[in-house]
């Protein structure tokens, strides 16, 4: 009695004009039908029916760019393990830090398999970016994403960098010191760079002092560099993966040899 209630509560589900609007065809095995289960399938629809088989083959593709995104997502879930236990105050930073890594239950394996994701994320990005460049993957009709690509590169680096001030030691504090001296140089943003005195920047004012809120690395920077690392630069880098996915399906698919 139990089994034909279950099974009935079952037909129900699926006869329910929501769960046909997810899945709106069955199962058979036919050729026409596997098409039809993945383009009309809220699920599946962003995965093509068919792949060639160059795009499977490890030597072809090295299977960069999907290991990119699993970082990618390795970083999105202990980064907000993370956020729980920490401060992005200067008179806490350095102390949350310590009493995750060494009171937080599995604090240390979080904090590592965030570090360690961070690390594989820039050296996997560069692999594929060379990957692409070797195969001509980003000739026509390929252009457009392969400039979403490359700033896709330019947002990890950003966010490697960001993120290499959070725990507020004197590493990070001098190592961003000396990065954020490069900003000084910046044509037209830069005090020291090219046609800074005709716009009129000075080192109060110029693109350095944007990014550390002032003319030294300060509580101020911390916190900025917090924003950008936890808010402003993983919500941009998912909306460009987004389109970077979808130009792929658009564009055929992975690119073949040459």
């Amino acid at each position: 009695m139990l089994r034909e209630r279950l099974r009935r509560l079952l037909r129900t589900i699926a006869e329910s004009p929501v769960w046909r609007s997810m899945f709106r065809h069955d199962y058979r095995d036919t050729q026409r039908n596997r098409v039809l289960m993945i383009m009309a399938n809220v699920w599946l629809h962003l995965h093509p029916p068919k792949v060639r088989r160059h795009a499977i083959r490890i030597r072809f593709t090295w299977c960069m760019g999907g290991i990119t995104f699993l970082f990618f997502l390795v970083l999105t879930v202990t980064g907000v393990v993370l956020m729980f236990y920490y401060r992005p105050v200067a008179e806490y930073a350095y102390a949350d830090m310590k009493y995750l890594q060494f009171d937080v239950p599995f604090g240390m394996l979080m904090r590592n398999m965030h570090r360690w994701a961070a690390h594989g994320m820039v050296l996997s990005v560069w692999l594929h970016m060379f990957r692409v460049f070797m195969t001509g993957s980003y000739k026509a009709p390929r252009e457009f994403n392969w400039v979403v690509g490359v700033i896709l590169l330019t947002l990890t680096l950003l966010l490697s960098f960001t993120g290499y001030l959070l725990p507020w030691d004197q590493l990070s504090i001098w190592a961003v010191t000396v990065g954020t001296n490069m900003a000084r140089a910046t044509p037209l943003l830069g005090h020291e760079g090219p046609f800074a005195e005709a716009v009129g920047v000075t080192a109060r004012y110029d693109a350095r002092a944007f990014l550390l809120g002032g003319t030294i690395v300060g509580p101020p920077t911390l916190l900025r560099f917090y924003v950008l690392h936890c808010i402003f630069l993983p919500i941009l880098a998912s909306v460009l993966m987004i389109i970077h996915f979808w130009r792929i399906r658009k564009d055929g698919g992975i690119s073949g040899p040459l």
